[in-house]
C-alpha cells in the first residue's frame, strides 16, 4: 500500500510541475514545487519497489531491513544534488518565462531509477523458483512498462508517462498478491484448505472415465512430540520441512495444500493405483534420507491415506476426502501397532 500511496501523492505532485508558460506567481510557485518534489522523489518510488520484491522473494525481515542504509544513502546523495542543482541547473531550470527546461545532467536521476528497477528484476530473476508462477509472472510484468515509458520521456521531451505507466501494472500486481495470499498457508508458503476444497471441486467436475486424477491425505507423525519436547518454533520448523520434502517429491503442475494442523493433502494428475502407490513409494524415501542426513533434532516420519477418485461413485469434495482421511487413519494405526510391537 505504501508503495501506491507513493504513487498517488507523486500523481498529483505532478499535476503542479504542468504550469509551463504561465506567469502568474501562483503558477510560477506551483512549476518550482511540483519539479523539485518529483526530482526529489523520484529514487523513493523505485527504492521501495526493491524493498517489496525483496521481501515479497525472501520472507526475511531482518535480510530486508539491511538494505535500508545503502536505499536511503541513495535518495540522500538525489536530495542533496537536487539541492545543488536549483543554484546551478544541474538536473533542470525553470527561466523568467515560467519554462521547464532539462539539465546537461537531466539523465543521473533517471540512470538511479533504471538501475534500482534492474536490481529488482535481478531479483525477481534469480530467485524464480522460490515464487508463485502467477506472482513472479506479475512483478516481471510491472517493471516493463516503466522501461518503456522511460525510454519514451527521455527521447520525447514533455512527454510525462512514467508515473501513469506505474498505476495499472501496480494494481494489477497488488490484486494478485492479494488473491495469492487469501488461498495460501502463511507458514509453509503452500496452499491452505479454501484453496483446496476449491480446486478438488474443479478436478472432480472435471472428472471422467478417460481421466481421473489422485490425492494423498498426509499425517506428520509424533508431532506433539516434536511440539512438546523441542518447543513451538521446531513444529513450525518440521511443518515448513514436511511441506518442502513433499513439493520436492511432486511435480510442478501438480497441488499440495495444507489441510489443517499437522497434515497435508497432495492432488495429483495420476489416473491409475499403480503410478499412485510408486509416487507414494518417493515420498517415504525421500523421508528416508532426510532422517539420515540428521539435519534435526526430532525424526519426521508421515502417515499417508491416497485413492484414484473414481468417477462412478460422483462423490463430493467432503466425501473423497473422507475416503482418504479413514485410509490415512488405517496407515497411522498400523504405524503405532508396530512401534507398540518394537517396544515390546
Amino acid at each position: 500500500m505504501l508503495i501506491l500511496n507513493t504513487t498517488i501523492v507523486m500523481l498529483l505532485i505532478d499535476i503542479l510541475s504542468k504550469f509551463d508558460g504561465n506567469s502568474s506567481i501562483i503558477y510560477v510557485v506551483f512549476n518550482h514545487i511540483g519539479n523539485f518534489m518529483l526530482f526529489l522523489m523520484s529514487p523513493v518510488l523505485p527504492s521501495l519497489w526493491v524493498v517489496y520484491v525483496h521481501y515479497l522473494v525472501f520472507r526475511d525481515e531482518k535480510r530486508t531491513k539491511k538494505l535500508f542504509y545503502p536505499l536511503c544513502g541513495i535518495n540522500i546523495i538525489n536530495a542533496i544534488t537536487l539541492i545543488l542543482s536549483q543554484f546551478f541547473g544541474w538536473f533542470y531550470y525553470i527561466d523568467s518565462e515560467n519554462v521547464y527546461h532539462r539539465g546537461p545532467y537531466f539523465l543521473i536521476p533517471i540512470f538511479i531509477t533504471v538501475i534500482l528497477i534492474f536490481a529488482s528484476l535481478a531479483i525477481i530473476l534469480s530467485n524464480y523458483k522460490k515464487m508463485n508462477k502467477n506472482c513472479w509472472l506479475s512483478l516481471i510484468l510491472c517493471t516493463l512498462p516503466t522501461f518503456i515509458s522511460i525510454i519514451f520521456q527521455v527521447r520525447f521531451h514533455g512527454v510525462s508517462l512514467i508515473l501513469n505507466s506505474v498505476v495499472l501494472p501496480l494494481l494489477a500486481l497488488l490484486l494478485t498478491i492479494q488473491n495469492h495470499n487469501i488461498y495460501t498457508d502463511y507458514l509453509t508458503g503452500v496452499n491452505n484448505r479454501k484453496k483446496l476444497d476449491s480446486y478438488l471441486k474443479e478436478r472432480i467436475n472435471l472428472c471422467n472415465k478417460e481421466k481421473s486424477f489422485s490425492a494423498i491425505l498426509i499425517d506428520i507423525n509424533n508431532f506433539k512430540e516434536i511440539n512438546d519436547n523441542y518447543g513451538h518454533k521446531m513444529g513450525d520448523d518440521a511443518l515448513e520441512t514436511a511441506a518442502k520434502l513433499l513439493k520436492s517429491c511432486i511435480r510442478e503442475s501438480d497441488f499440495i495444500a495444507r489441510y489443517g494442523g499437522d497434515e497435508f493433502c497432495v492432488v495429483l494428475d495420476v489416473s491409475n493405483k499403480k503410478d499412485l502407490e510408486a509416487l507414494v513409494c518417493r515420498i517415504n524415501k525421500c523421508l528416508e534420507e532426510y532422517n539420515k542426513c540428521g539435519a534435526h533434532l526430532y525424526k519426521l516420519e508421515f502417515s499417508m491415506g491416497y485413492a484414484v477418485y473414481d468417477y462412478k461413485t460422483h462423490k463430493c469434495v467432503e466425501e473423497f476426502l473422507h475416503q482418504i482421511d479413514m485410509l490415512m487413519y488405517e496407515n497411522k494405526r498400523a504405524y503405532k501397532n508396530k512401534l507398540k510391537e518394537i517396544c515390546t
